[in-house]
C-alpha cells in the first residue's frame, strides 16, 4: 500500500537534501519501506501536482492523476537503476501518466475559447455540461513557489499556472505540450524529454519550436506575475478591496469604472460570456445591479488575487459559496473576470463552505 493522498501533504518543492540520505532513502523504499518512500517523495511532489495540473488543466483530474504517479512509482522504483536523477524519473512517471489520462478525457477549455462574445444576459441558457471546463488552481494551497524551477526555464512556475497561460497549454497536442511544459517551465534539458517520451532530442526540439508559437500566439505578452511586480501587493488588495466593496453595496457604477475597455468576463460552466464594459454591464455578472445579500472573501487562484463569493440563503440564517472569481489585471484595472460555478473547490482556496448570517 503507499502513502496517501496529496491534499494536505504538500511540502516547499526541492528542499535540499544530501545524496547519501535520498540514496538511503531509495534504498529503503525499493526494500518497501512506505515510510521511506514517502519522505523521498515529498520533496517533488509540489512540482509534480502542478506538472499534472498543466498538462490537464482541472485540479480534479490532477488529483486523480497524482494517485496513478504514486503507484506507478512505488511499484517502479525497484527497477529505477539511478541513470538519470530522481527527480527526472519522477517527472517521466507523471507525463506518462498524464499523457494517458489526456487520451481518455477531452480537452479542458474556458468559455472565451469555446465560442463568440454574446451580448446581453442570456437568463435561459444552462450550464453546457458537455464540455470539458479548466478549472482553478489552489497554487498557494499547493506551495508552488515563485521564480523558477531551474536555470535553464523561460517560464516562472507560477505563471505557468496563469489562467491564460494553462488555457493556451491545452491546445498543445498533448506530446507537444509535454515537451514545452517539460522544457520551459520545468527545465529539462532535450535528451532528458526526449527520454522521458521515448522519443529523438530532434523530434523534440521539433515539437518544442511549434509549441512555443502556439503558446506565444494565445498567451498575454505579460504575465500576472509581470504585473504583480509592478504595482505591488499594496495595489493588488486596494483592487480586490474595492472590488468586493462594490459588490457588497450595489454599486454598478463602481464596479463598471474598474474594468478595463475591452474587459471580459465568463462564468463556467456556462458558454456565454462578454466583452467591453458595457457587454459585462448587461451580463451575469449584474444583469441590474448585484442582488442583495452577497459577502466577498479574499483569496488566491492561479497565482492571480481572487474572491470567494457567498449569497444569503433565502431564510436569512447562513451565507452560501456561489462563485470564485478570478480577476486578471492590466495594472490597476480588471482585464477579465472568471466566476468559476464551482463551490465545491471553496476548501481548497481557504475559504469556508459556508459563513454566518
Amino acid at each position: 500500500m503507499i502513502p496517501g493522498p496529496t491534499r494536505g501533504s504538500v511540502s516547499s518543492a526541492m528542499v535540499a537534501r544530501t545524496e547519501p540520505d535520498e540514496r538511503e532513502l531509495l534504498d529503503a523504499a525499493r526494500g518497501g519501506d512506505e515510510e521511506a518512500f514517502r519522505r523521498v517523495l515529498q520533496p517533488y511532489r509540489t512540482q509534480l501536482h502542478a506538472h499534472c495540473y498543466r498538462m490537464l488543466g482541472s485540479l480534479h483530474d490532477a488529483e486523480d492523476v497524482m494517485q496513478e504517479v504514486l503507484l506507478r512509482a512505488w511499484r517502479g522504483l525497484p527497477g529505477f537503476d539511478g541513470r538519470s536523477s530522481l527527480r527526472t524519473w519522477l517527472f517521466r512517471v507523471a507525463t506518462n501518466a498524464c499523457l494517458d489520462a489526456i487520451a481518455r478525457r477531452p480537452r479542458r477549455v474556458l468559455p472565451i475559447d469555446y465560442g463568440p462574445a454574446v451580448t446581453g444576459p442570456d437568463e435561459s441558457a444552462t450550464p453546457a455540461e458537455h464540455v470539458a471546463w479548466i478549472e482553478p488552481y489552489p497554487d498557494e494551497a499547493m506551495q508552488v513557489e515563485e521564480g523558477y524551477a531551474s536555470p535553464e526555464a523561460r517560464y516562472e512556475q507560477r505563471e505557468a499556472v496563469e489562467l491564460a497561460f494553462v488555457a493556451a497549454l491545452q491546445f498543445l497536442p498533448p506530446r507537444q505540450r509535454a515537451v514545452l511544459i517539460l522544457r520551459d517551465v520545468l527545465g529539462f534539458s532535450a535528451k532528458e524529454v526526449a527520454d522521458a517520451l521515448g522519443t529523438t532530442r530532434a523530434s523534440v526540439n521539433s515539437a518544442l519550436q511549434r509549441a512555443r508559437k502556439t503558446v506565444e500566439d494565445r498567451a498575454p505578452e505579460r504575465s500576472q506575475q509581470a504585473v504583480a511586480r509592478a504595482i505591488g501587493d499594496e495595489a493588488i488588495r486596494d483592487v480586490v478591496e474595492r472590488f468586493t466593496d462594490a459588490f457588497e453595496r450595489g454599486d454598478t457604477g463602481a464596479i463598471v469604472a474598474m474594468l478595463a475597455d475591452d474587459a471580459t468576463f465568463s462564468m463556467p460552466p456556462y458558454a456565454a460570456w462578454s466583452r467591453g464594459r458595457e457587454a459585462v454591464a448587461d451580463s451575469w455578472l449584474m444583469p441590474s445591479g448585484p442582488g442583495a445579500g452577497l459577502r466577498y472573501l479574499a483569496t488566491r487562484a492561479n497565482g492571480q488575487p481572487a474572491v470567494g463569493a457567498y449569497r444569503l440563503t433565502p431564510d436569512g440564517a447562513r451565507y452560501v459559496p456561489i462563485a470564485l472569481d478570478v480577476l486578471t489585471l492590466r495594472g490597476t484595472t480588471i482585464a477579465a473576470i472568471t466566476a468559476f460555478r464551482s463551490p465545491e473547490l471553496f476548501p481548497w482556496f481557504g475559504l469556508p463552505e459556508e459563513l454566518a448570517a
